[in-house]
């Protein structure tokens, strides 16, 4: 795959769905900032993984959903590389629980950690990126922001916002050669996954036509495909990463 630009910003990538991407994008001799909120040594770790098969990246801490703490995040990027041309907003939460027992202090949080600091990150990389008129954006969503899940009304509204919101950058990124697109995945093997009962995990594999939970890896190559100039002519889609799960 081809890429024009220079340096891509991944947040929450120091595990999971997140490191994966990270890896995968150093590998396109892209320079990757693995955004962390408290755990250094993991984020390191995926430095070294990235820069011990020649690539570049840099690790920067900050909490996604603090406006300041984001802004002040993306000064440094710029201080150091004169610019940005991928973001990757990866970082969310979770906080489960039935609707009819979820506070609203608890549906909020989720709000403000998936959605907005999605928006925030939007919003500061379309200002970056029109100066030079070149940029591509992609959000990671999730295949419950598509179809529901009970006891997630939280992070279903967060991630169905992240989608329509998505759209509405395109939107306005279009003129200035800005893209924005979502990547949903659906049930990936993680350290959350990995804690599953076997009986449940086949459960679940039962009701994907690919018959396997996908990976970390899928994830990422379809993000990269989404960054890289391969995908120029799309903007605003949602790409489900799912093995059919849903259509």
């Amino acid at each position: 795959m081809k890429f024009s630009g220079k340096n891509v910003l991944v947040t929450g990538a120091s595990k999971g769905i997140g490191a994966d991407i990270a890896r995968v994008l150093g590998s396109y001799d892209l320079k990757v900032w693995i955004n962390y909120r408290s755990n250094q040594d993991i984020a390191l770790k995926v430095k070294d993984d990235i820069e011990s098969n020649g690539g570049s990246a840099a690790i920067i801490s900050f909490d996604v959903s603090k406006e300041s703490e984001f802004l002040d995040a993306l000064k440094v990027i710029i201080d150091c590389d004169g610019g940005l041309s991928y973001l990757v907003n990866n970082a969310g939460i979770t906080n489960d629980k039935l609707a009819m027992r979820m506070k609203n202090e608890e549906f909020l949080n989720v709000i403000e950690s998936n959605l907005l600091s999605t928006f925030i990150g939007c919003r500061e990389a379309l200002k970056l990126m029109s100066k030079n008129r070149f940029g591509s954006v992609v959000n990671i969503s999730s295949i419950v922001g598509e179809r529901g899940n009970a006891g997630q009304a939280n992070y279903a509204a967060s991630k169905g916002g992240v989608i329509a919101m998505s759209k509405s950058f395109a939107y306005e990124g279009a003129p200035r050669n800005v893209r924005f697109n979502v990547i949903t995945p659906g049930f990936i093997d993680t350290a959350m996954t990995a804690n599953l009962k076997d009986d449940i995990r086949d459960a679940y594999v039962k009701n994907i036509p690919l018959a396997r939970f996908g990976s970390g890896i899928d994830v990422a190559n379809a993000v990269a495909f989404l960054l890289s100039d391969n995908s120029s002519y799309i903007t605003g889609e949602v790409l489900r990463v799912n093995g059919g799960l849903y259509m």
